[in-house]
């Protein structure tokens, strides 16, 4: 299955674009100066805008929607019937689930964890991944629990556990994470070129 590509992409040898997971699976779109990096595995059925980047060894399942100017860290793992905005950065070891909505300018730290089962193989359980709103930052090593929404501008810091709805232009901090307002320092949203 050839992928769609548009000008001036760069894709390693070593990266699979277009791992066809089902017979009539679509072939994945990639918008303009996209440059995927060894290791990487772009399943069928994704559609991604332009300038798109990925570090090495990155995974994105099929059912993924993403806008322009989106990069993907090393050892990030957007497991499928995602949707990402655009101009969101995906930094180093982030695990997206499935059925996660990401906004435009959002920024997720290293080895950020969304999850988006409650209770896993214990009970039957709907999966429902967690919303992040435009201008979200998520610091290092955040844990999100299924469902939760961080509103827009919210900002949540490293190592908390976010376990319920972050209202918009709020600090998260701890385990489990409790809001404080946002310092002024913080406000006004992301700047993701």
């Amino acid at each position: 299955m050839a992928p769609e590509l548009g000008d001036d992409c760069e894709v390693s040898p070593s990266a699979t674009v277009g791992h066809r997971h089902r017979e009539d699976a679509a072939p994945p779109r990639i918008g303009d100066r996209a440059t995927i990096r060894s290791g990487t595995v772009v399943y069928a059925d994704v559609e991604i805008g332009d300038d798109f980047t990925t570090g090495h060894d990155v995974l994105v399942r099929e059912d993924t929607r993403a806008g322009d100017d989106v990069v993907v860290g090393t050892n990030t793992v957007i497991d499928g019937t995602t949707t990402v905005g655009s101009h969101v950065s995906l930094q180093t070891g982030v695990y997206v689930p499935t059925n996660t909505t990401i906004g435009d300018e959002v920024f997720v730290g290293p080895n950020a964890v969304l999850t988006n089962d409650a209770y896993p193989i214990r009970e039957e359980y709907d999966l429902e991944g967690p919303t992040l709103e435009d201008h979200v930052s998520v610091g290092a090593n955040a844990t999100l629990l299924p469902g939760v929404t961080v509103g827009e501008g919210s900002f949540v810091a490293a190592g908390a556990v976010v376990t319920e709805d972050v209202p918009p232009e709020t600090l998260a901090v701890g385990a489990p994470a409790e809001f404080r307002d946002l310092p002024e320092e913080l406000r006004g949203g992301n700047r993701i070129a």
